[in-house]
């Protein structure tokens, strides 16, 4: 018999991958993402400390449709707003196992326009 994964869980084991060699510091720490149908959400980590330095979500911008494009630029566009804040400009960027493609794309291209390096 089969075992068939579920999408969830081949974007799970993808990103367990991704993750052996994708760490932030606090020099460069690592934009992650993390997508649902009805919102997208963005936090930029410190993983040699554990803690999350800023973070950005459509739901808490309340935004009325958080799970279109023009949210994940609206995102992207006050994740790199917030770090500029808080003087991160380089991060390592941490798609999730997603991939690099629609919403992921059109955050990361907002948030590089926007000041953020990576």
């Amino acid at each position: 018999m089969i075992n068939k994964k579920s999408r969830n869980e081949q974007r799970i084991r993808r990103h367990k991958r991704v993750r052996t060699k994708v760490s932030g510091t606090p020099e460069c720490p690592r934009l992650s993402v993390f997508r649902s149908n009805a919102n997208i959400h963005v936090q930029i980590i410190d993983d040699v400390n554990g803690n999350t330095l800023v973070s950005a979500s459509s739901v808490d911008m309340k935004l009325e449709n958080g799970g279109n494009m023009e949210a994940a630029v609206a995102v992207g566009t006050e994740i790199a707003k917030r770090a500029a804040e808080k003087n991160i400009t380089a991060v390592v960027f941490d798609r999730g196992g997603y991939i690099y493609t629609g919403r992921v794309k059109a955050l990361a291209d907002a948030a590089r326009e926007a000041g953020l390096e990576f």
